[in-house]
């Protein structure tokens, strides 16, 4: 039996076993190959926070996006959401290979004026669904990018002090770091 045997879904079993404890708990930065840099921190199985270090939307930082977060297959993994801007994001990570892809579904509001978006989203939820409500939603501007992955730690699950400052309020550097 191929190890993938375990990861086959049938009509009785439409989901395969799930092992969160490799992504679960972590933290990792990463930067796409458009430059954009990016930091995660998978809070638990259906929570993440995460900072957004340079790009379109860089300084924005969000704590507790609710999220679906599956395993594929071994060290693959999908974290995919939709935030009160109306954006969806799916993101596949493979940290043993420090890779990663994600597709950023921006509507055309995000497009037009991102800067609306840099902040600690959680302090204007309100905000955000108006702008979403008031659009334009489309054309839709899609970003698929693969990323590398620079830094990939276990820091320890449900931790609000993870991601708990704006990017710019970090230390020169900090997002650079690699291990």
């Amino acid at each position: 039996m191929s190890s993938n045997a375990t990861f086959e879904t049938t009509i009785a079993q439409p989901v395969p076993p799930q092992d969160l404890s490799h992504i679960v708990g972590h933290r990792f930065i990463y930067t796409y190959a458009n430059g954009w840099q990016y930091e995660m921190y998978v809070k638990n199985d259906h929570t993440i926070d995460y900072r957004i270090h340079s790009g379109m939307v860089g300084g924005r930082w969000v704590k507790d996006q609710q999220v679906d977060l599956v395993q594929l297959d071994e060290d693959s993994y999908k974290i995919s959401w939709t935030e009160p801007t109306g954006t969806c994001v799916a993101v596949d990570v493979l940290p043993t290979k420090r890779r990663l892809h994600g597709v950023i579904f921006f509507p055309h509001w995000v497009e037009e004026h991102g800067e609306r978006t840099v902040l600690y989203q959680n302090d204007h939820l309100d905000r955000m669904r108006e702008y979403r409500d008031a659009g334009p939603t489309y054309p839709i501007y899609v970003v698929p990018e693969f990323a590398k992955i620079t830094l990939f730690e276990h820091v320890g699950a449900d931790d609000e002090t993870v991601i708990s400052t704006a990017p710019g309020d970090l230390p020169e550097g900090w997002s650079d770091r690699t291990n």
